[in-house]
């Protein structure tokens, strides 16, 4: 029988914990805080531990850095229970070497099978010890610290979700390994791809950021990689791409899914060996350079379709963070809404308003289909239409019903028929061309492939329809 000690300096909810485990099958110990814990794993040693972050005489952090100076995370997994449960206690546990953070109030199946699945990851490790010879698993760099302050702007929301966000940044930030972020747009992934830059051992260096949708295929070569002076017309002098300026530091591309196939060779070399030549130029030129890279697309449907190399889609997706729409995550809303008009009135420099209630119902019950960001343009919105008073839901309501006037407008076949036939094209080709982007969040490509024709294509018609 699996043995389990319960740290907690709440009365009630340690024996109530205890009495749920003595249920489930499970021996159970108690302790008050880190420190009576500490002193009772010198006599004994229980197959896992369930700690709560804060507590008076030394908390969760406390018995975690005791615990991995010890080396004793290999041999004993913890699980943090806290009802504390920001993101950057979420990525400080997991870095510290937690195996997993739990908040409170507990969904009681959740933490039964997480103890379970937990002590099984434990018996396992064991049977292969004397092969693996393995460290801990999460190490924490002592000299990389993030205060909660700097991450408060970037990551914010406590719902379930996001907090498994949170606890992917802590298990994969340490590491130097290349990270996919999947997540439909406004989700944030630039967000985390920094907090994963900030938590890692490259902060200190550079942090770059490229939008592959936002350059044509001719620019991005360079862009990417540099060029040298007469590589082409208007090269009148060296350029260093932005895997040069990146060296030591990351490198994040943003829609990744938009790099033309001719470039994704020259990119999965870059992550192979490091190496590269600017564009004219027969240099190779090392880079260290952590790639982490997001795409809003099924990026496996572009490998079946022979749009994007597999060997590149496998070398990008070595670790992947699903990042989760704002209809999944209701319970950071009003967070995320309190903050973007926080951060309105301070950079305006007027007194902060707020939400009224009804105000605060409407936000609930939208879906957001633009996700965080939405929620962002439409909060700074609705503070300038207040005019310095607390927001009403017939300001949220104003806004909302303003997004879905300006939506593309219903082809009409009965104005067309009076229309010259050239106009009558050019306006249904308007028609289907805003319904496909409107479709696919503004993603070109995507559009393209809904219209089934080549992007190069849906490029000129934009040009020539005069379509932003």
């Amino acid at each position: 029988m699996s043995e389990v000690l319960i740290v907690d300096d709440d009365h009630n909810f340690r024996e109530t914990l205890r009495e749920l485990l003595s249920d489930a099958g499970y021996q159970t110990l108690v302790a008050t805080n880190a420190e009576e814990a500490i002193t009772l794993l010198q006599t004994t040693t229980p197959e896992l531990t369930l700690c709560d972050w804060k507590m008076p005489g030394g908390g969760g952090e406390q018995f975690l850095k005791s615990l991995q100076s010890e080396g004793l995370l290999t041999t004993m997994p913890v699980i943090i229970l806290t009802a504390h449960g920001t993101g950057p206690n979420a990525i400080q546990a997991m870095q510290l070497g937690a195996y997993d953070f739990i908040t409170k109030p507990l969904d009681i199946d959740l933490a039964l099978a997480t103890v379970a699945r937990a002590i099984r990851h434990m018996e396992l490790q064991r049977e292969v010890e004397v092969l693996r010879q393995q460290r801990f698993r999460d190490r924490f760099l002592e000299d990389m610290t993030t205060s909660e302050e700097g991450l408060k702007p970037q990551l914010i929301g406590n719902s379930p979700a996001w907090i498994e966000v949170f606890k992917n940044i802590g298990r994969v930030a340490a590491t130097d390994v290349g990270v996919l972020l999947l997540g439909e747009s406004g989700t944030g992934k630039e967000v985390v791809a920094r907090a994963i830059h900030q938590n890692s051992a490259r902060s200190r260096r550079t942090f770059i950021i490229l939008n592959c949708a936002a350059l044509p295929p001719e620019l991005l070569e360079s862009e990417l990689f540099g060029h040298e002076r007469g590589a082409f017309t208007g090269a009148i002098a060296q350029k260093r791409g932005k895997f040069e300026a990146a060296d030591g530091g990351t490198i994040f591309l943003d829609e990744i899914g938009e790099l033309p196939l001719s470039l994704q060779p020259k990119l999965l070399r870059v992550l192979q060996e490091h190496t590269f030549e600017r564009v004219g130029g027969t240099v190779s030129i090392h880079t260290d350079v952590r790639v982490i890279a997001a795409t809003n697309r099924p990026l496996e449907d572009d490998v079946e379709q022979k749009t994007f190399r597999a060997d590149l889609f496998y070398r990008l997706n070595a670790f992947t963070v699903r990042l989760p729409p704002l209809r999944e995550r209701q319970s950071d809303i009003l967070p995320l809404a309190e903050y973007f008009l926080a951060r309105y009135a301070q950079r305006n420099q007027i007194a902060s308003t707020g939400l009224a209630a009804d105000a605060i119902m409407a936000l609930h019950n939208y879906s957001f289909p633009g996700n965080v960001r939405e929620l962002e343009h439409l909060i700074e919105r609705a503070a300038v239409r207040a005019g310095g008073r607390a927001i009403t839901a017939e300001q949220i309501q104003e806004e909302l019903t303003k997004e879905k006037s300006s939506s593309p407008a219903v082809f009409d076949i009965q104005t067309a028929m009076g229309m010259p036939f050239h106009e009558a094209v050019a306006s249904w080709e308007r028609h289907l061309i805003e319904q496909a982007l409107m479709a696919s969040q503004g993603n070109k490509s995507d559009a393209a492939r809904r219209l089934g024709i080549h992007r190069r294509l849906l490029y000129e018609k934009l040009a020539g329809l005069g379509i932003k």
